[in-house]
């Protein structure tokens, strides 16, 4: 929730449950939600938990409206862009959000076949940064002919990829695939380079988060 309201998303109105009043963390959540001008809706703890999709909720749901991104702003954005190519696993998207994110990633595109980053699942595992990043959801081709046009160089991850320099990471795009087939060949063929992480144990892959946080990182590194 913190996350959210820091990156100024457009809460429509937030759901409280009775208990939070009872930490004063959650006295100050609930006046600073008051404070922004969000209509608060205090309900029973069992309503509370009714409506929450966690095991655990924190005592706090907040309905935000997603941004009006185009594909087009995205593409022209200053610094790198991350690509997630048909990713199922929440956790996996969300996770590389947040760590686009950590490491100065301007853009996500989620291409088609990518779970829904807007999701509550990828936006509890993303902590709440989605709504530090644009993201916007294409299709392959149309956001590879957008990445190329805009002058894009394509990098994709990949297991026989390289572990060499590229260009630098301001005009960039990583592509990481899905969990099990990884990046899908039309998009490989149209790419400026295949990189890997380089390991030094008997270990075939890595996860697709794991893998894409370490090329985040090894991109955009002084």
């Amino acid at each position: 929730m913190r996350e959210a309201l820091d990156a100024c998303a457009s809460v429509r109105f937030a759901v409280v449950s009775d208990a939070l009043s009872t930490s004063t963390s959650g006295r100050v959540l609930e006046d600073r939600l008051r404070d922004a001008g969000i209509d608060v809706d205090v309900v029973g703890a069992a309503a509370f938990d009714s409506i929450s999709l966690t095991e655990s909720p924190q005592g706090v749901l907040l309905v935000c409206e997603q941004d009006d991104v185009a594909l087009s702003d995205v593409v022209e954005i200053d610094g790198p862009i991350l690509v997630l190519d048909a990713l199922q696993d929440p956790g996996n998207v969300g996770t590389l959000i947040r760590t686009a994110v950590a490491f100065g990633f301007a853009g996500v595109i989620a291409l088609d076949g990518t779970t829904d980053p807007w999701s509550p699942k990828v936006v509890r595992s993303s902590a709440g940064t989605v709504a530090r990043v644009p993201v916007v959801r294409a299709a392959a081709g149309e956001a590879m002919t957008a990445l190329r046009q805009s002058g894009r160089a394509i990098l994709v991850a990949a297991a026989d990829g390289s572990a060499g320099d590229h260009v630098g990471p301001a005009r960039i795009a990583l592509v990481i695939g899905n969990e099990g087939a990884g990046v899908r060949e039309e998009i490989r063929a149209q790419a400026e380079a295949t990189i890997t992480v380089r390991m030094a144990g008997p270990v075939e892959s890595l996860n697709a988060s794991v893998a894409g946080a370490i090329l985040m990182y090894d991109l955009t590194r002084e």
